[in-house]
């Protein structure tokens, strides 16, 4: 550990000392050397014996600051020019907020205070300074950077107010941080700068509406050593979904380049979710990866006048993901750590927001900053809260939704931070992209539309703490919606949020989650978007009865399985060109099916892990089929699709069977590789037994063979054929879901899709009752699980009320009418 006594007054303690190394401090000293310090000599003291690289470096403390404001008789003067402060007010928050900070500027450093900076500066270029054999190794341009710099190393110089990083305050962003700082002078520059950055306009906004006293909160900077991931790619992640507070589940978000560009928003990054439980049983479990856009990236501005400045990234790094899957893994392994390290330190769970870096020069990883989060963490895990859109309208904007709310309002379109004195409150806040200083007028927003940005960028993160909703990474927002129209920006319906034109009428609902009753049947949801899992899996639920292959291939996929397969020999080349540039990662085209498939899977198993999640294969009809990319070629034409080649019968076709083998990659990856082994296939339509046997033996060429690594296979229920030989058909597979919807048709023989019919269709027709009545029988008698995923329980409390009844195992439904049919059915057992 590097010593500090050289920095000390001569009393030696602890709490009159003007500089601390990390090595010094822990999570205690908070009030010594605020939040972000406290918090990087906890992780180097306690993480590092555990794998996690966080780099060195020293804090100013607490005391310091206060020495010197005592000294130069600063709050006095500070408190005078604060006796009519008006945060609500712009133009007078934005003029005390120049004087006072002109004030700390204009102030020197005491001398004592000075040379202790210095002191512990030079220290740290001692441990990395120039070495000519190791920077030889990169080149002469390299070499002659490390020659100007000669012992002055490149330090991040970083603000650390004694109030940031609290559960439940966030302050991030709230004061300055200058990188690529060399030299005494500059890092002397620096942090006399990020003292006085105690006093932006944001900041002195943030702490009145927090309650902040202004003069009780002190000021600590970090010096450390940098990354040059100017080199490489940096970024930020969260334990936990930062939109839906799902805790499973770390977000990584990537970009080249230094990492203020990820944390303002100027870039739209890589996003990368990891299933938590798993990946610490030594699976790879990445659920998702998105490619982002990551036009620019932040480098050194080596002989310029800046200390950073942005340069374009070329075409073919922004068509590849900035980190790979063994980076994003290890990533993730360190998210779980220091999650699981402060949750034990706090006593109770605390999800972290955490910067990461990787170093271009060795190919490191390291941890460069860490914080609790402060928005999911702080809601009631008892009340349910969705919003829901009661009409539509023409959408003018689109992007990542950040806050699963809606909002609405006259657009304010801004492009220069100066004019923010324009905005109404009210009014949803149109612009490219957002930074601290947009901040007195974000909690005034109806909503946030931003050009660019991921869902760490700074505005979603004010967003949520705002509570309002966002949009950001919209692209052209600010040329596609003009100032004065009324829009609906809309974030609960899914990942991509929208704006619509007009005022939208919309509901909210909130339901109390506690003192829910425990029923004996299972309530299980149907769950379609994967995009929407994790937000779903607050309800309370017992698993999934029906997930669909249907709605990842047609919305995700979007090519036909065969035209992948196939894809040199296609005949349409247009059709060729648009399969190419959605695949364009994938040089082997089937590998997007299963990947794409698998992260789809994966999604909705991990949102309900451990709890069963069904899954049913592929049950498009040969139209449908042919409707996707490429598949005109490859399916017939069939007079009636709803009773031809689907479902089973195209499984060990010779024809299909290769498709039919990348559904069966994809669920095995999730399975064996991902760890989410609640995952149970589900064949769909199986005429016959025998067919249900030939099913099982492609699925075993492909590495799935049931029984082992506890793998079940169910079958649909929906052909009369199922029932009358749910005997035999419970010699195949392991269990039973009940499809009312095509059970009703072929029992009463129509077409619910026939206008001149469709008034026949009824679930509750005696005879399609008389049905199910006879397989739950069959069933329960073969000791096989019987559940049913079916329409027909969500839309009618009494059919509901006679499967249970019967003694149903599970009934699978809508995620609007869980709440009602639970209550419903935990009355009907307790007539029983």
């Amino acid at each position: 550990m590097i010593q500090a006594a050289q920095e000390k007054q001569s009393s030696g303690s602890k709490e009159q000392a003007f500089v601390l190394w990390f090595e010094e401090v822990g999570i205690a000293d908070i009030p010594l050397v605020g939040g972000k310090n406290a918090s990087l000599g906890e992780m180097i003291q306690q993480l590092t014996p555990q794998g996690v690289s966080v780099p060195t470096g020293f804090a100013t403390t607490a005391y310091a600051y206060r020495y010197f404001v005592k000294k130069a008789g600063l709050e006095e003067k500070l408190r005078q020019l604060f006796s009519d402060l008006d945060v609500e007010d712009v133009l007078n928050l934005r003029e005390r907020g120049k004087q006072a900070r002109a004030l700390v500027l204009n102030t020197p450093f005491p001398e004592e205070l000075q040379s202790a900076i210095a002191s512990a500066y030079k220290k740290l270029c001692e441990r990395y300074g120039y070495d000519p054999q190791f920077c030889s190794r990169f080149g002469p341009d390299y070499q002659q950077q490390c020659e100007d710099y000669s012992q002055d190393t490149d330090v991040a110089v970083r603000s650390s107010a004694t109030a940031e990083d609290l559960p439940d305050a966030s302050f991030a962003g709230q004061q300055e941080t200058y990188l690529n700082v060399h030299g005494v002078k500059g890092v002397l520059e620096s942090c006399h700068r990020c003292f006085a950055s105690l006093f932006t306009d944001r900041a002195i906004s943030y702490r009145t509406i927090k309650g902040f006293d202004h003069f009780e909160v002190a000021l600590s900077v970090g010096v450390q050593k940098m990354v040059r991931s100017d080199l490489a790619s940096s970024g930020v992640m969260f334990s936990i979904d930062t939109e839906t507070g799902f805790k499973n589940a770390a977000l990584i978000t990537a970009a080249y380049g230094l990492g203020e560009n990820v944390v303002q928003g100027a870039v739209n990054p890589d996003e990368f979710f990891v299933f938590k439980p798993t990946l610490k049983e030594g699976y790879r479990p990445i659920l998702e990866k998105r490619l982002g856009s990551k036009e620019i990236k932040m480098v050194y501005d080596l002989g310029g006048t800046k200390l950073t400045k942005n340069v374009s990234v070329t075409e073919s790094e922004r068509g590849k993901f900035a980190v790979t899957d063994d980076e994003v893994l290890q990533l993730a392994k360190w998210a779980c750590i220091i999650e699981d390290h402060y949750s034990n330190v706090r006593g109770q769970y605390t999800p972290m927001d955490i910067e990461w870096a990787k170093d271009g020069l060795t190919g490191e990883l390291f941890i460069v900053q860490a914080r609790p989060e402060t928005v999911q963490s702080q809601k009631s895990a008892n009340v349910l809260r969705s919003y829901k859109l009661q009409g539509t309208g023409d959408v003018v904007a689109r992007g990542r939704a950040v806050g699963e709310m809606i909002g609405q309002g006259k657009a304010r379109v801004i492009l220069d931070v100066h004019r923010i004195d324009d905005f109404k409150a009210g009014e949803v806040l149109v612009t490219n992209k957002t930074d601290p200083d947009w901040e007195p007028i974000m909690k005034k927003a109806s909503a946030i539309v931003t050009n660019q940005g991921g869902r760490t960028c700074h505005a979603a993160i004010i967003a949520r703490e705002m509570g309002i909703p966002a949009i950001v990474g919209c692209g052209s927002a600010t040329t596609d919606i003009v100032t004065g129209q009324e829009v609906t920006v809309c974030c609960s319906e899914g990942e991509e949020g929208k704006v619509y034109q007009g005022l939208v009428p919309f509901e909210v609902q909130e339901t109390q989650l506690d003192n829910l009753p425990q029923t004996r049947t299972k309530i299980l949801m149907n769950v379609g978007n994967p995009e929407e899992a994790f937000g779903l899996a607050s309800m309370p639920c017992d698993g999934v009865g029906l997930a669909r292959f249907e709605f990842i291939i047609a919305n995700h996929i979007k090519a036909h399985p065969l035209a992948l397969i196939h894809f040199d020999q296609l005949e349409d080349k247009s059709v060729q060109k648009e399969i190419a540039e959605l695949t364009a990662l994938y040089p082997h085209k089937p590998d997007f099916f299963v990947d794409k498939l698998a992260h789809g899977i994966g999604m909705i198993a991990a949102a309900f892990y451990p709890n069963p999640v069904v899954v049913r294969m592929s049950d498009f009809k040969s139209n449908e089929y042919a409707n996707l990319l490429g598949g005109r070629q490859f399916e017939p034409k069939e007079e009636n699709p709803m009773i031809g080649w689907r479902g089973a019968s195209r499984y060990y076709d010779p024809k299909y069977a290769a498709a039919y083998g990348l559904e069966c990659k994809a669920l095995k990856r999730v399975r064996d590789e991902m760890g989410l082994t609640n995952v149970i296939p589900m064949i769909p339509f199986c005429r016959t037994p025998e067919e249900g046997r030939k099913v099982l033996e492609v699925m075993e060429q492909n590495g799935l063979k049931r029984g082992e690594n506890g793998l079940e296979v169910y079958v649909m229920c929906e052909i009369p054929s199922n029932v009358i030989l749910a005997d035999q058909f419970s010699d195949v597979f392991d269990g039973f879901s009940i499809g009312s919807n095509d059970l009703t048709q072929l029992t009463l023989g129509l077409d619910r899709d026939s206008s001149l019919v469709a008034h026949i269709f009824d679930e509750r027709n005696e005879a399609v009752k008389q049905m199910v009545r006879m397989v739950i029988e069959t069933a329960k008698r073969r000791n096989r699980k019987i559940g049913i995923c079916g329409q027909a329980p969500s839309d009618y409390p009494e059919f509901a009320r006679f499967l249970v009844e019967l003694g149903i195992d599970s009934i699978s439904l809508n995620p609007d009418s869980v709440i009602k049919t639970l209550l419903d059915i935990a009355k009907v057992e307790n007539l029983q």
